[in-house]
Protein backbone atom coordinates (compact mmCIF):
# COMPACT_ATOMS: atom_id res chain seq x y z
CA UNK A 1 0.00 0.00 0.00
CA UNK A 2 1.48 3.19 -0.96
CA UNK A 3 1.89 6.64 1.44
CA UNK A 4 -1.04 8.33 0.13
CA UNK A 5 -3.53 5.07 0.13
CA UNK A 6 -2.22 4.97 3.76
CA UNK A 7 -2.77 8.52 4.48
CA UNK A 8 -6.54 7.95 3.64
CA UNK A 9 -7.67 7.68 7.12
CA UNK A 10 -5.97 10.73 8.16
CA UNK A 11 -7.59 12.90 5.30
CA UNK A 12 -10.82 11.45 6.66
CA UNK A 13 -10.26 12.87 9.99
CA UNK A 14 -9.09 16.26 8.95
CA UNK A 15 -12.15 16.22 6.85
CA UNK A 16 -14.37 15.38 10.04
CA UNK A 17 -12.12 18.28 12.28
CA UNK A 18 -12.90 20.39 9.15
CA UNK A 19 -16.65 20.28 9.40
CA UNK A 20 -16.88 20.67 13.60
CA UNK A 21 -14.88 23.94 12.99
CA UNK A 22 -17.11 25.44 10.34
CA UNK A 23 -20.28 24.19 12.19
CA UNK A 24 -18.53 25.66 14.84
CA UNK A 25 -18.14 28.79 12.94
CA UNK A 26 -21.39 28.66 11.47
CA UNK A 27 -19.66 28.58 8.15
CA UNK A 28 -20.96 26.75 5.14
CA UNK A 29 -18.50 24.94 3.11
CA UNK A 30 -19.71 21.50 2.58
CA UNK A 31 -22.79 20.47 -0.09
CA UNK A 32 -23.51 16.62 0.30
CA UNK A 33 -23.70 16.21 -3.62
CA UNK A 34 -20.60 18.08 -4.52
CA UNK A 35 -18.33 16.25 -1.48
CA UNK A 36 -19.40 12.82 -2.71
CA UNK A 37 -18.64 14.03 -6.23
CA UNK A 38 -15.64 14.73 -5.23
CA UNK A 39 -14.72 11.28 -3.14
CA UNK A 40 -15.98 9.85 -6.41
CA UNK A 41 -13.43 10.92 -8.16
CA UNK A 42 -10.46 10.47 -5.44
CA UNK A 43 -12.07 6.85 -5.12
CA UNK A 44 -11.75 6.56 -9.54
CA UNK A 45 -8.35 7.96 -9.18
CA UNK A 46 -7.25 5.45 -6.86
CA UNK A 47 -8.31 2.67 -9.01
CA UNK A 48 -7.22 3.99 -12.02
CA UNK A 49 -3.56 4.11 -10.35
CA UNK A 50 -3.79 0.16 -10.78
CA UNK A 51 -2.57 0.24 -14.19
CA UNK A 52 -1.68 3.85 -14.49
CA UNK A 53 0.55 3.92 -11.60
CA UNK A 54 2.46 0.65 -12.05
CA UNK A 55 3.04 1.98 -15.71
CA UNK A 56 4.22 4.91 -14.83
CA UNK A 57 7.08 3.55 -11.82
CA UNK A 58 7.86 0.97 -14.05
CA UNK A 59 9.13 3.65 -16.69
CA UNK A 60 10.83 5.98 -14.52
CA UNK A 61 12.50 2.74 -13.26
CA UNK A 62 13.80 1.55 -16.82
CA UNK A 63 14.71 5.26 -18.14
CA UNK A 64 16.67 5.50 -14.41
CA UNK A 65 18.65 2.28 -15.60
CA UNK A 66 19.25 2.73 -18.70
CA UNK A 67 19.64 6.53 -19.42
CA UNK A 68 20.87 8.00 -16.18
CA UNK A 69 23.70 9.77 -15.98
CA UNK A 70 25.40 6.86 -13.10
CA UNK A 71 24.92 4.47 -15.83
CA UNK A 72 26.85 6.61 -18.58
CA UNK A 73 29.13 8.70 -17.15
CA UNK A 74 29.37 6.74 -14.05
CA UNK A 75 28.49 9.76 -11.50
CA UNK A 76 28.01 9.51 -8.14
CA UNK A 77 24.99 7.54 -6.75
CA UNK A 78 21.84 9.44 -4.93
CA UNK A 79 22.49 8.52 -1.35
CA UNK A 80 18.95 6.57 -0.59
CA UNK A 81 19.73 4.51 2.84
CA UNK A 82 17.28 6.25 5.51
CA UNK A 83 18.01 9.72 6.49
CA UNK A 84 17.83 8.65 10.57
CA UNK A 85 18.98 4.85 12.10
CA UNK A 86 19.38 3.88 15.46
CA UNK A 87 23.26 5.15 15.55
CA UNK A 88 21.35 8.57 14.88
CA UNK A 89 21.00 11.41 12.38
CA UNK A 90 22.64 10.37 8.96
CA UNK A 91 23.27 14.22 7.18
CA UNK A 92 24.49 12.80 3.92
CA UNK A 93 21.44 10.41 3.47
CA UNK A 94 19.13 13.72 4.79
CA UNK A 95 20.90 15.87 2.19
CA UNK A 96 20.32 13.88 -0.48
CA UNK A 97 16.53 13.00 0.55
CA UNK A 98 16.16 16.90 0.58
CA UNK A 99 17.50 17.60 -2.56
CA UNK A 100 15.09 15.23 -3.95
CA UNK A 101 12.05 16.10 -2.93
CA UNK A 102 13.12 19.63 -4.14
CA UNK A 103 13.88 18.69 -7.34
CA UNK A 104 10.29 16.68 -7.37
CA UNK A 105 8.30 19.66 -6.75
CA UNK A 106 10.16 21.66 -8.97
CA UNK A 107 8.68 19.03 -11.46
CA UNK A 108 5.34 19.25 -9.92
CA UNK A 109 5.37 22.97 -10.45
CA UNK A 110 6.05 22.38 -14.00
CA UNK A 111 3.77 19.72 -14.26
CA UNK A 112 1.22 21.75 -12.59
CA UNK A 113 1.77 24.83 -15.15
CA UNK A 114 1.57 23.16 -18.21
CA UNK A 115 -1.55 21.40 -17.42
CA UNK A 116 -3.33 24.83 -17.25
CA UNK A 117 -1.56 26.02 -20.48
CA UNK A 118 -2.14 23.09 -22.49
CA UNK A 119 -5.26 21.56 -23.47
CA UNK A 120 -4.76 18.34 -23.37
CA UNK A 121 -3.25 18.55 -20.22
CA UNK A 122 -5.61 20.90 -18.81
CA UNK A 123 -8.64 18.11 -20.01
CA UNK A 124 -7.12 15.76 -17.33
CA UNK A 125 -6.24 18.42 -14.50
CA UNK A 126 -9.48 20.18 -14.99
CA UNK A 127 -11.33 17.33 -12.54
CA UNK A 128 -9.66 19.11 -9.90
CA UNK A 129 -10.53 22.17 -10.56
CA UNK A 130 -14.35 21.44 -11.85
CA UNK A 131 -15.72 21.80 -7.89
CA UNK A 132 -17.68 24.91 -6.75
CA UNK A 133 -16.79 24.26 -3.37
CA UNK A 134 -12.93 24.47 -1.67
CA UNK A 135 -12.67 22.36 1.17
CA UNK A 136 -10.70 19.19 2.12
CA UNK A 137 -12.71 16.85 -0.19
CA UNK A 138 -11.63 18.59 -3.05
CA UNK A 139 -8.54 17.94 -2.37
CA UNK A 140 -9.02 14.64 -3.16
CA UNK A 141 -11.12 15.21 -6.30
CA UNK A 142 -8.49 14.16 -8.61
CA UNK A 143 -8.23 12.91 -12.37
CA UNK A 144 -7.94 9.08 -13.30
CA UNK A 145 -6.30 10.23 -16.49
CA UNK A 146 -4.26 13.20 -15.94
CA UNK A 147 -1.54 10.51 -15.07
CA UNK A 148 -1.38 9.14 -18.50
CA UNK A 149 0.27 12.22 -19.43
CA UNK A 150 2.32 13.79 -16.71
CA UNK A 151 4.82 11.43 -16.69
CA UNK A 152 7.00 12.63 -19.03
CA UNK A 153 7.55 15.71 -16.44
CA UNK A 154 9.45 13.53 -13.76
CA UNK A 155 11.67 11.65 -16.47
CA UNK A 156 14.64 14.41 -15.75
CA UNK A 157 15.05 12.80 -11.97
CA UNK A 158 14.97 9.29 -13.78
CA UNK A 159 18.00 10.89 -16.00
CA UNK A 160 19.28 12.33 -12.96
CA UNK A 161 19.73 9.14 -11.67
CA UNK A 162 16.89 9.44 -8.77
CA UNK A 163 16.24 5.63 -7.71
CA UNK A 164 12.27 5.39 -8.17
CA UNK A 165 12.26 4.46 -4.99
CA UNK A 166 13.19 8.01 -3.48
CA UNK A 167 11.05 9.41 -6.05
CA UNK A 168 7.82 7.61 -5.62
CA UNK A 169 8.61 8.34 -1.55
CA UNK A 170 9.15 12.23 -2.04
CA UNK A 171 6.73 12.95 -4.84
CA UNK A 172 3.80 11.00 -2.33
CA UNK A 173 4.85 13.09 0.64
CA UNK A 174 4.83 16.02 -1.77
CA UNK A 175 0.81 15.03 -2.33
CA UNK A 176 -0.15 14.38 1.09
CA UNK A 177 1.44 17.87 2.50
CA UNK A 178 -0.93 19.54 -0.59
CA UNK A 179 -4.24 17.80 1.42
CA UNK A 180 -4.13 20.60 3.98
CA UNK A 181 -4.12 23.72 2.02
CA UNK A 182 -7.76 22.84 0.39
CA UNK A 183 -9.78 24.72 2.76
CA UNK A 184 -10.87 27.88 4.07
CA UNK A 185 -10.66 27.66 7.55
CA UNK A 186 -7.26 28.46 7.71
CA UNK A 187 -6.42 32.18 7.44
CA UNK A 188 -3.16 33.54 6.20
CA UNK A 189 -0.23 32.15 8.13
CA UNK A 190 2.88 34.12 9.90
CA UNK A 191 5.10 35.71 7.21
CA UNK A 192 7.87 33.46 7.02
CA UNK A 193 5.77 30.60 6.10
CA UNK A 194 3.63 32.50 3.66
CA UNK A 195 6.86 33.65 2.00
CA UNK A 196 8.16 29.79 1.26
CA UNK A 197 5.80 27.31 1.90
CA UNK A 198 2.11 27.02 -0.42
CA UNK A 199 -0.59 27.71 2.39
CA UNK A 200 -4.21 27.71 2.14
CA UNK A 201 -4.46 31.19 1.02
CA UNK A 202 -1.54 30.72 -1.74
CA UNK A 203 -3.93 28.02 -2.80
CA UNK A 204 -7.33 29.56 -2.35
CA UNK A 205 -5.71 32.02 -5.13
CA UNK A 206 -5.35 29.14 -7.25
CA UNK A 207 -8.68 27.16 -7.28
CA UNK A 208 -10.39 30.79 -7.72
CA UNK A 209 -11.75 31.88 -11.13
CA UNK A 210 -11.60 35.83 -10.44
CA UNK A 211 -9.54 36.90 -13.19
CA UNK A 212 -6.73 38.41 -11.41
CA UNK A 213 -6.63 34.98 -9.74
CA UNK A 214 -6.46 32.87 -13.08
CA UNK A 215 -3.11 30.89 -13.64
CA UNK A 216 -1.78 31.59 -10.69
CA UNK A 217 0.02 29.98 -7.84
CA UNK A 218 1.32 26.81 -9.50
CA UNK A 219 3.40 25.30 -6.27
CA UNK A 220 3.23 21.80 -4.79
CA UNK A 221 4.80 22.67 -1.22
CA UNK A 222 7.27 25.57 -1.83
CA UNK A 223 5.44 28.88 -3.52
CA UNK A 224 9.46 30.41 -4.27
CA UNK A 225 8.79 28.91 -7.98
CA UNK A 226 5.60 31.42 -8.05
CA UNK A 227 7.62 33.93 -6.74
CA UNK A 228 10.85 32.90 -9.02
CA UNK A 229 9.23 32.29 -12.15
CA UNK A 230 6.21 35.28 -12.05
CA UNK A 231 2.91 33.69 -11.22
CA UNK A 232 2.48 34.17 -7.86
CA UNK A 233 -0.89 36.52 -6.68
CA UNK A 234 -1.73 37.31 -3.15
CA UNK A 235 -5.10 36.30 -1.66
CA UNK A 236 -6.46 40.20 -2.00
CA UNK A 237 -10.24 39.57 -2.57
CA UNK A 238 -12.66 36.48 -1.95
CA UNK A 239 -12.05 33.87 -4.67
CA UNK A 240 -15.18 32.41 -6.85
CA UNK A 241 -14.35 28.51 -7.35
CA UNK A 242 -14.66 26.44 -10.30
CA UNK A 243 -13.79 26.77 -13.90
CA UNK A 244 -15.13 29.08 -16.03
CA UNK A 245 -17.25 27.11 -18.23
CA UNK A 246 -18.88 25.07 -15.04
CA UNK A 247 -19.13 21.34 -15.25
CA UNK A 248 -22.87 21.10 -14.03
CA UNK A 249 -22.71 17.83 -13.41
CA UNK A 250 -22.64 15.29 -9.99
CA UNK A 251 -21.23 12.54 -12.47
CA UNK A 252 -17.59 11.46 -12.04
CA UNK A 253 -17.03 9.85 -15.32
CA UNK A 254 -18.48 13.04 -17.33
CA UNK A 255 -16.16 15.21 -14.80
CA UNK A 256 -13.19 13.03 -16.90
CA UNK A 257 -14.04 13.36 -19.70
CA UNK A 258 -15.97 16.23 -20.32
CA UNK A 259 -13.06 18.74 -21.70
CA UNK A 260 -11.66 15.81 -24.23
CA UNK A 261 -15.16 15.57 -25.51
CA UNK A 262 -14.86 19.19 -26.28
CA UNK A 263 -11.63 18.90 -27.72
CA UNK A 264 -12.66 16.07 -29.62
CA UNK A 265 -15.68 18.30 -31.36
CA UNK A 266 -13.86 21.30 -32.23
CA UNK A 267 -11.20 18.98 -33.39
CA UNK A 268 -13.76 17.86 -36.13
CA UNK A 269 -14.96 21.03 -37.13
CA UNK A 270 -11.64 22.77 -37.59
CA UNK A 271 -10.68 23.17 -41.01
CA UNK A 272 -6.84 22.85 -41.29
CA UNK A 273 -4.31 20.70 -39.10
CA UNK A 274 -2.56 23.93 -37.56
CA UNK A 275 -5.72 24.97 -36.00
CA UNK A 276 -6.49 21.37 -34.56
CA UNK A 277 -3.11 20.95 -33.46
CA UNK A 278 -3.31 24.13 -31.47
CA UNK A 279 -7.04 23.11 -30.37
CA UNK A 280 -5.01 20.34 -28.50
CA UNK A 281 -1.80 21.65 -27.66
CA UNK A 282 -3.05 25.22 -27.27
CA UNK A 283 -4.27 27.15 -23.96
CA UNK A 284 -7.26 26.11 -22.51
CA UNK A 285 -10.21 28.26 -24.25
CA UNK A 286 -8.86 28.84 -27.37
CA UNK A 287 -11.18 27.81 -30.90
CA UNK A 288 -10.41 28.77 -34.65
CA UNK A 289 -12.37 31.76 -35.43
CA UNK A 290 -14.96 30.36 -37.56
CA UNK A 291 -16.31 28.03 -34.72
CA UNK A 292 -16.72 31.56 -32.86
CA UNK A 293 -14.91 33.65 -30.19
CA UNK A 294 -12.24 31.92 -28.02
CA UNK A 295 -13.75 32.02 -24.15
CA UNK A 296 -12.75 35.29 -22.42
CA UNK A 297 -12.20 35.83 -18.61
CA UNK A 298 -15.26 37.62 -16.79
CA UNK A 299 -15.51 39.08 -13.66
CA UNK A 300 -17.18 36.99 -10.91
CA UNK A 301 -18.99 38.33 -7.57
CA UNK A 302 -19.17 35.72 -4.58
CA UNK A 303 -22.78 36.71 -3.41
CA UNK A 304 -24.64 36.89 -7.15
CA UNK A 305 -22.37 33.47 -8.85
CA UNK A 306 -25.15 30.71 -8.76
CA UNK A 307 -24.05 27.29 -7.95
CA UNK A 308 -24.70 24.25 -9.47
CA UNK A 309 -27.08 22.44 -6.54
CA UNK A 310 -29.96 20.00 -8.30
CA UNK A 311 -32.70 19.36 -5.83
CA UNK A 312 -32.33 15.55 -4.20
CA UNK A 313 -35.15 13.87 -2.07
CA UNK A 314 -33.58 12.87 0.90
CA UNK A 315 -34.17 9.20 0.70
CA UNK A 316 -31.93 10.03 -2.91
CA UNK A 317 -29.18 11.36 -0.91
CA UNK A 318 -29.36 8.79 1.55
CA UNK A 319 -29.47 6.19 -1.04
CA UNK A 320 -26.02 7.62 -2.51
CA UNK A 321 -24.54 8.19 1.10
CA UNK A 322 -25.21 4.21 1.68
CA UNK A 323 -24.09 3.26 -1.53
CA UNK A 324 -20.85 5.48 -1.63
CA UNK A 325 -19.69 3.49 1.33
CA UNK A 326 -19.86 0.37 -0.10
CA UNK A 327 -18.35 1.68 -2.94
CA UNK A 328 -15.32 2.34 -0.56
CA UNK A 329 -15.32 -0.38 1.21
CA UNK A 330 -15.23 -2.14 -1.96
CA UNK A 331 -12.11 -0.40 -3.56
CA UNK A 332 -10.26 -0.63 -0.68
CA UNK A 333 -10.66 -4.40 -0.72
CA UNK A 334 -9.83 -4.54 -4.55
CA UNK A 335 -6.96 -2.15 -4.14
CA UNK A 336 -5.37 -4.04 -0.84
CA UNK A 337 -5.78 -7.52 -3.04
CA UNK A 338 -5.08 -5.80 -6.86
CA UNK A 339 -1.24 -7.14 -6.82
CA UNK A 340 -2.92 -11.21 -6.57
CA UNK A 341 -5.41 -10.70 -9.48
CA UNK A 342 -4.70 -11.05 -12.91
CA UNK A 343 -5.31 -8.49 -15.05
CA UNK A 344 -9.12 -8.99 -16.11
CA UNK A 345 -10.20 -9.23 -12.63
CA UNK A 346 -8.82 -5.91 -11.39
CA UNK A 347 -10.16 -4.48 -14.94
CA UNK A 348 -13.76 -6.25 -14.18
CA UNK A 349 -13.43 -5.10 -10.68
CA UNK A 350 -12.79 -1.33 -11.07
CA UNK A 351 -15.13 -1.20 -14.19
CA UNK A 352 -17.80 -2.00 -11.70
CA UNK A 353 -16.85 0.46 -8.97
CA UNK A 354 -16.63 3.03 -11.76
CA UNK A 355 -20.66 2.35 -12.76
CA UNK A 356 -21.94 2.14 -9.45
CA UNK A 357 -19.93 5.88 -9.21
CA UNK A 358 -21.40 7.04 -12.14
CA UNK A 359 -24.91 5.64 -10.97
CA UNK A 360 -24.54 7.74 -7.63
CA UNK A 361 -24.14 11.08 -9.48
CA UNK A 362 -26.69 10.27 -12.07
CA UNK A 363 -29.18 9.70 -9.30
CA UNK A 364 -28.41 12.45 -7.23
CA UNK A 365 -28.88 14.51 -10.68
CA UNK A 366 -32.47 12.84 -11.17
CA UNK A 367 -31.19 11.40 -14.46
CA UNK A 368 -33.55 8.64 -15.74
CA UNK A 369 -31.04 6.59 -17.36
CA UNK A 370 -29.78 5.91 -13.44
CA UNK A 371 -32.86 4.65 -12.36
CA UNK A 372 -32.51 1.93 -14.99
CA UNK A 373 -28.70 1.61 -14.98
CA UNK A 374 -28.62 0.91 -11.07
CA UNK A 375 -31.17 -1.80 -10.58
CA UNK A 376 -29.00 -3.34 -13.36
CA UNK A 377 -25.28 -2.94 -11.51
CA UNK A 378 -27.12 -4.69 -8.49
CA UNK A 379 -28.84 -7.45 -10.05
CA UNK A 380 -25.34 -8.24 -11.52
CA UNK A 381 -23.69 -7.78 -7.73
CA UNK A 382 -26.84 -10.31 -6.43
CA UNK A 383 -25.86 -12.92 -9.09
CA UNK A 384 -22.42 -12.52 -8.03
CA UNK A 385 -23.16 -13.17 -4.53
CA UNK A 386 -24.76 -16.36 -5.33
CA UNK A 387 -21.80 -17.41 -7.75
CA UNK A 388 -19.67 -17.10 -5.06
CA UNK A 389 -21.49 -18.81 -2.39
CA UNK A 390 -22.17 -21.75 -4.23
CA UNK A 391 -18.84 -22.18 -6.11
CA UNK A 392 -16.87 -21.62 -2.72
CA UNK A 393 -14.15 -18.78 -4.05
CA UNK A 394 -15.26 -16.74 -1.16
CA UNK A 395 -15.69 -17.06 2.46
CA UNK A 396 -19.49 -17.58 3.21
CA UNK A 397 -20.05 -14.36 5.07
CA UNK A 398 -18.61 -12.43 2.33
CA UNK A 399 -20.90 -13.98 -0.34
CA UNK A 400 -23.95 -13.90 1.37
CA UNK A 401 -23.56 -10.13 2.74
CA UNK A 402 -22.86 -9.38 -0.53
CA UNK A 403 -26.04 -11.14 -2.11
CA UNK A 404 -28.14 -9.77 0.91
CA UNK A 405 -27.03 -5.88 0.54
CA UNK A 406 -27.53 -6.14 -2.81
CA UNK A 407 -30.91 -7.67 -3.05
CA UNK A 408 -32.01 -5.06 -0.05
CA UNK A 409 -30.43 -2.11 -2.22
CA UNK A 410 -32.86 -3.28 -4.85
CA UNK A 411 -35.34 -2.98 -2.69
CA UNK A 412 -34.38 0.31 -1.79
CA UNK A 413 -33.97 1.71 -5.51
CA UNK A 414 -36.95 0.10 -6.74
CA UNK A 415 -38.68 2.74 -4.55
CA UNK A 416 -36.84 5.15 -5.47
CA UNK A 417 -38.26 5.34 -8.64
CA UNK A 418 -41.18 6.99 -8.15
CA UNK A 419 -39.33 10.13 -7.12
CA UNK A 420 -37.58 10.26 -9.95
CA UNK A 421 -39.90 12.16 -12.23
CA UNK A 422 -40.31 14.56 -9.50
CA UNK A 423 -36.58 15.36 -9.44
CA UNK A 424 -36.43 15.72 -12.82
CA UNK A 425 -39.12 18.27 -13.05
CA UNK A 426 -37.17 20.75 -10.98
CA UNK A 427 -33.63 19.88 -12.66
CA UNK A 428 -34.48 21.54 -15.83
CA UNK A 429 -35.47 25.61 -14.47
CA UNK A 430 -32.62 25.25 -12.15
CA UNK A 431 -30.24 24.44 -14.76
CA UNK A 432 -31.12 26.94 -17.56
CA UNK A 433 -30.68 29.48 -14.28
CA UNK A 434 -27.05 28.21 -13.89
CA UNK A 435 -26.08 27.95 -17.15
Amino acid sequence: MDLVTASIPLFFLLIGVELLVARWRHHRVYRLADSLTDLSLGTMSQLAGVFVAVGTIALYAWVAAAFSVQSLIGAPAWIARPPWSASGADLAAAASWATVFLLDDLAYYWTHRCSHEVNLLWAGHVVHHSSEEYNLTVALRQSGLHGLFTWVFYLPLALAGVPVTMWVTCHALNLIYQFWIHTREIDRLPRPFEAILNTPSHHRVHHGINPRYQDKNYAGVFIIWDRLFGTFEPEREPPVYGITKPLASWNPVWANLHVFADIARTVVRARGWRDRWRVIFGRPGWRPAELGPSERLRAVDPDSYHKYDPPAPGAVRAYAVVQFAAVVAASLALLTAADGLPPSQRLAGVFYLVVALANIGGLLEGRSWALLAEPARLAVAIVVGIALLFQGKAPLATAIGLAAFAAASMVWVLALRSLGPRVAAVRGPLLRHHE
